[in-house]
């Protein structure tokens, strides 16, 4: 079982109720899932480009699978924007959603690992939380992550890391992430 699942039903659980003062254990916000997603339309965009296109699907496929230990889903553009160059059901990027054991243990070595690797951080603004509550937090380089070798990879990607939480407004959710350790700016 992952270190922060078990520390979250032990002591964050328990600590969360108490200080939000609800009756039942099942009112207490929880992380539901995580979205990681990487968009590579930009690069991969126009006719010219086609052969290009699977070397970098390949490559961002690998990237994503190595971080999250599970498959990518592919993400489709919905409608056609000539601004862009893009059109229907163009392939713009590859997104991992996790949930159970895999979330705990992914937001474990994120919050822990891969933030502190990242250049000049001062830690994640609070306008990172939207009004439900969503973390969104954006990472400009795949390299953070400790599963990755910089070598072997070409280009430098960006992520984006999306913690969804079950919690009944913003605040709850800000309390939730200071439990967890989430290093939120004050």
């Amino acid at each position: 079982m992952a270190k922060l699942k078990q520390k979250f039903e032990t002591k964050i659980a328990p600590l969360l109720k108490k200080e939000l003062g609800l009756d039942n254990m099942y009112q207490v916000p929880k992380p539901v899932k995580v979205v990681v997603n990487c968009g590579f339309g930009r690069l991969v965009a126009g006719d010219d480009k086609k052969d290009q296109r699977a070397a970098v699907l390949q490559e961002v496929s690998k990237i994503l699978s190595l971080i999250t230990g599970q498959k990518p889903k592919a993400n489709h553009a919905k409608k056609s924007i000539a601004g862009f160059k893009l059109r229907e059901n163009e392939l713009i990027g590859l997104s991992v959603t996790l949930r159970g054991e895999r979330m705990f243990d992914f937001l474990e070595r994120f919050i822990n690992l891969s933030l502190a690797r990242v250049r000049d951080f001062r830690g994640i603004p609070e306008s990172s939380v939207s009004p439900d509550g969503i973390l969104n937090v954006g990472v400009k380089e795949h390299l953070v992550f400790p599963e990755l070798i910089g070598e072997d990879f070409k280009r430098i990607y960006g992520l984006q890391v999306t913690v969804v939480p079950k919690v009944q407004n913003r605040e709850q959710a800000l309390k939730l992430y200071r439990a967890l350790n989430v290093p939120l700016q004050k």
